[in-house]
């Protein structure tokens, strides 16, 4: 049998899986098996331009059909896998197909996570992840209409700022005292509010929800907690995302909030590797805590590891994390995990629209959010991944220069 990679998933990171091997010189058999019925496209855009017809939708692709020609990586669109047989090294496809590996890549992702309340299933109320969510979405946003907002996290706070250029009226509902609260400090946040109230979103916070409700199986509005109903003709729900570990666990693999994976991106199955934001894994930016992280930067730098492991090439996943978002018209840039970081320190106007929050731990730099500052937030990524010691002081002081701190 020819040498197989067979990888399970036509995101980010099952691409650049692909394409790294063969820029590795793997001269095996690829085969990409995906689920949805699309060729490999960027996702960032859905939340953004697609929406706002910006970007045409055959400008998603991420490659040409020659690049895939060319490689000779074989994509098996619209054919979602059903089993994984470890003991015979076959993925099993819904459709009966059967795709023989040497080794397997699960770049399975995630999916939305639901929202089980009475009137979710309500035509009107909508998800935002995949291709045929934006596609469902751009037919229902219209100008005058009013649309809520639940959750107030990354992908809910880009749509409202494309539902305002629209012409919506838009409410944002979060659980949390503040916006994006995971994932960015409160002195972000509270700059990312006045943004948005800029625009005229409203924002609510310290909210639950209780229920939507409509008439004739349509929307009508979201009910919170403590009794007000926001008038909606269109819901978008963002309230964060579920792994795709449901294969990898029928199969036997080890998951814990994913797919858990060792410095080398292995599965407990040395034939089985998972990259993305299905794979678990211990970073060192986390203190060695087991963590996902969800962002393509972070797929695209693990199918890298794993094409070199695959090579023959074996290297230790040590990455530093990044992350950005465009929140309205601030450009938000995240390098490295604040997770168990010790010290924060503002650096800029805090009131300002440009500014950052470094933070520190054990006297060194451990993440650095900023807030249009793209070369400071490329200079954070050099200086976590050389473990840079810094003072507060030096951190804080804006006619410090950081660059001082690499080695010459």
């Amino acid at each position: 049998m020819q040498p197989t990679v067979a990888i399970v998933g036509t995101g980010h990171a099952g691409l650049q899986a692909a394409a790294s091997l063969r820029e590795q010189q793997y001269s095996g058999r690829i085969v990409m098996i995906g689920a949805e019925p699309y060729p490999p496209y960027e996702r960032p855009p859905l939340s953004k331009g697609y929406l706002l017809g910006h970007t045409p939708t055959p400008r998603l692709a991420l490659r040409p059909a020659s690049f895939y020609a060319d490689r000779n990586i074989e994509l098996l669109s619209g054919r979602p896998a059903a089993e994984i047989d470890r003991l015979r090294r076959d993925v099993i496809l819904d459709d009966g197909g059967i795709v023989a590996y040497e080794h397997l890549i699960l770049a399975t992702g995630a999916r939305n996570r639901p929202l089980t309340i009475p009137g979710a299933d309500l035509e009107g109320v909508c998800y935002l992840r995949t291709l045929a969510d934006a596609d469902i979405l751009r037919g229902q946003m219209q100008p005058g209409k009013h649309v809520v907002v639940i959750g107030a996290g990354f992908i809910g706070l880009e749509f409202a700022a494309c539902a305002t250029q629209l012409g919506m009226r838009v409410s944002v509902l979060e659980l949390a005292d503040r916006p994006m609260a995971r994932a960015v400090s409160s002195s972000i946040a509270s700059l990312c509010v006045a943004e948005y109230e800029k625009l005229g979103v409203q924002l609510r916070f310290n909210t639950a929800i209780t229920g939507i409700i409509g008439s004739n199986g349509r929307v009508g509005g979201v009910q919170t907690k403590d009794g007000e109903t926001f008038a909606a003709s269109l819901v978008l729900i963002g309230v964060g995302v579920m792994p795709n570990s449901e294969l990898a666990a029928a199969s036997g693999l080890a998951v814990d909030n994913g797919i858990v994976v060792d410095e080398h991106l292995r599965t407990s199955d040395p034939h089985v590797s998972a990259i993305g934001d299905v794979a678990a894994h211990r970073s060192d930016h986390a203190n060695g805590a087991l963590i996902r992280i969800e962002s393509i930067q972070n797929a695209s730098d693990q199918a890298r590891c794993v094409a070199a492991a695959i090579a023959g090439r074996p290297q230790r996943y040590r990455a530093v994390p990044w992350f950005w978002s465009d929140q309205a018209h601030l450009k938000l840039q995240i390098a490295g995990l604040a997770l168990a970081s010790d010290q924060t320190v503002i650096r800029g106007d805090s009131n300002g629209a440009s500014c950052s929050v470094l933070h520190l731990r054990d006297g060194r730099l451990a993440c650095v959010e900023t807030l249009n500052r793209p070369a400071l937030h490329l200079l954070a990524r050099k200086l976590i991944a050389r473990n840079i010691e810094l003072t507060p002081q030096q951190a804080a002081d804006e006619r410090f220069d950081l660059k001082t701190l690499l080695p010459t």
